[in-house]
């Protein structure tokens, strides 16, 4: 159990000796000179029962032992006190290679999580960017909270760019098997490489979109897909497959991880048992089969659902109704969080209320979208390249890249360089996309966010650099915490208090700039800690074993709180 709990759980129990039923939190103070923290209970209690809240306080101060110092009440009601350094110091010294004691562990579940989404044989744009940090993240924080989870990257692997790169690939080797209805044997492999199929799929659509007859041949084969076609869904598998290599890299270098790699396609065994479940709920419409998803209470108009074309063909809802069903099947999670742009928050009401009505979900399994804002450019607008075409993720990985180069010491060469700079590129990528609440928008700067100063992924880096050096250039690691000698110190040790909160806030929030924020809160009270303490040559054995302890635990959980986010750290810079 964590300090703040444990503490939490004494105080609560005072309440219910005093005859209170409450809810105790323990908060940093607003007004340090009267403690380092304070409790506003006696507020909330003063309403509930009717009572004095000076006198409530009274009561509460009067049961508090004496490992509360410098208690004091503050009129309405404020109750004021600090921790024993002795009790901060017992505690902390249990922690310095124990990142898993500072903060509390969650009862077991199982959250499902839906993040990636990246499309087959199209490149990954800076959209697929940003579900796939958040989502690395809340996975590696419900991890770290506790919580079983299985994660999907669930590929956008059927739709239009089928139709395309088929057209495309039939246009040009048209002798192909795939193309002939007679052939009856096994299908051979084919020799392309994803740069092949992109540079097809951008030939394609052109084409496409300047030939009404190539577009509906397109549809047309979209259309044989969807229905099983076994020759075009033979050689499109095949595309996937290819494509997907490519995929992974990219993921692979944003330090980002799936257990499955499934997607539309690995839907469609499970879209018959799924329209069983709908079918009463189902009615037609223009010839399409639809289901009302409204409520009574609804305040805003909520259309009706389609789940089958009215030509007989799935579009995605089908297909995510059929995913739900399969997921629900095999694994039967508490909770399946998608992470997904924002601008899908309709449509995902729409499927979600479907799933519940129609019992498609149990009670007790949950459904959340966490939509997320757009990644924009300095005009405030979605970011784009300067002829303002789709910014793909490579592109701006090498924008990052340049600016990240020339701020690297020169001495560093060769294969260590480049390994740092593409540490320093990721962290700058993923430290910015995180730094904002995940539902709003922000504006992406290169020059600010690769910045070795400020709120940036390589500052943070840097620090955990500079810790590092000063613990390499001392012979044990054996350090403990023994005084508590001045108020920088004081204040690192009572930040790494806050731990609990943090990642209590950010699961709540499924939000990770509580920790983005706090990583630079700690950073920054180390680097003005180091800049104003000797620590290397401090003459008092004890206060010079304080200082290296607190730089062993602050290293620990820089790197911790680094990992949750799917940041690697450097050694050197």
């Amino acid at each position: 159990m964590s300090f703040i709990k444990e503490k939490e759980n004494f105080l609560k129990n005072i309440l219910k000796d005093l005859g209170y039923e409450s809810d105790i939190v323990i908060l940093p103070s607003s007004k340090k000179e009267l403690g380092d923290f304070q409790l506003n209970v006696a507020m909330t209690l003063a309403k509930k029962y009717k009572k004095n809240p000076m006198t409530i306080a009274s009561e509460i101060i009067s049961k508090m032992d004496s490992s509360f110092s410098n208690i004091n009440i503050a009129s309405p009601g404020f109750i004021n006190f600090s921790f024993k350094d002795q009790d901060l110091i017992d505690y902390l010294n249990n922690s310095i290679t124990n990142f898993e004691s500072l903060y509390d562990k969650h009862k077991e579940k199982t959250i499902f999580l839906d993040y990636g989404g990246a499309n087959a044989a199209k490149a990954l744009h800076v959209g697929h960017m940003r579900s796939a940090n958040i989502g690395e993240a809340l996975r590696r924080l419900c991890n770290t909270l506790g919580y079983k989870t299985i994660s999907d990257v669930h590929l956008g692997d059927l739709g239009r760019q089928a139709g395309m790169l088929i057209s495309e690939i039939k246009k040009r080797e048209p002798e192909l098997v795939f193309f002939d209805e007679n052939y009856k044997g096994e299908y051979p492999k084919i020799n392309y490489t994803a740069e092949n199929l992109g540079n097809m799929y951008v030939s394609a659509n052109i084409e496409a979109s300047n030939d009404e007859k190539r577009m509906e041949e397109v549809r047309e084969i979209t259309a044989e897909i969807d229905k099983g076609n076994e020759r075009y869904l033979a050689l499109w598998k095949q595309l996937v497959e290819i494509s997907s290599v490519e995929i992974k890299k990219i993921y692979d270098e944003l330090n980002c991880h799936f257990d499955l790699w499934e997607g539309e396609l690995d839907s469609f065994k499970d879209i018959p048992p799924m329209l069983t479940v709908l079918k009463p709920y189902l009615y037609e419409s223009n010839k399409a089969m639809v289901m009302d998803v409204k409520n009574d209470g609804d305040t805003k108009e909520i259309p009706p659902l389609i789940v089958i074309k009215n030509d007989g063909a799935t579009i995605y809802a089908t297909r995510d109704l059929a995913t739900i069903y399969s997921r629900i099947k095999r694994f039967n999670p508490d909770e399946i969080w998608y992470v997904v742009d924002s601008r899908q928050s309709l449509y995902f009401e729409q499927v979600f209320r479907a799933s519940r009505m129609s019992g498609l979900v149990r009670e007790h399994n949950k459904l959340l979208h966490l939509g997320f804002g757009t990644i924009n450019g300095s005009d405030g607008k979605p970011y784009k390249t300067r002829d303002g075409g789709v910014m793909y993720l490579n592109n701006l990985l090498d924008i990052i890249r340049n600016e990240i180069e020339p701020k690297i010491k020169e001495e560093i060469t060769g294969e260590k360089r480049a390994e740092i700079k593409e540490k320093l590129t990721i962290a700058t990528l993923k430290y910015s996309d995180l730094m904002s609440n995940r539902t709003t928008d922000y504006i992406f700067d290169p020059v600010k966010f690769s910045s070795f100063d400020g709120k940036t992924g390589p500052y943070i880096l840097y620090t955990d650099v500079r810790l590092k050096s000063i613990l390499g250039k001392v012979e044990t690691n054996d350090y403990k915490l023994e005084v508590i000698n001045n108020l920088d110190l004081k204040n690192i040790l009572l930040k790494i208090l806050e731990i609990p909160s943090i990642l209590n806030h950010s699961f709540n929030d499924k939000s990770l700039n509580y920790i983005t924020d706090y990583l630079f809160d700690l950073a920054s009270l180390f680097n003005k800690f180091y800049n104003t303490y000797h620590i290397l040559t401090e003459e008092d054995e004890k206060i010079k074993n304080t200082y290296l302890a607190t730089c062993k635990l602050v290293l620990n959980i820089l790197e911790n709180l680094l990992d949750i986010l799917a940041i690697n750290p450097v050694d050197r810079m």
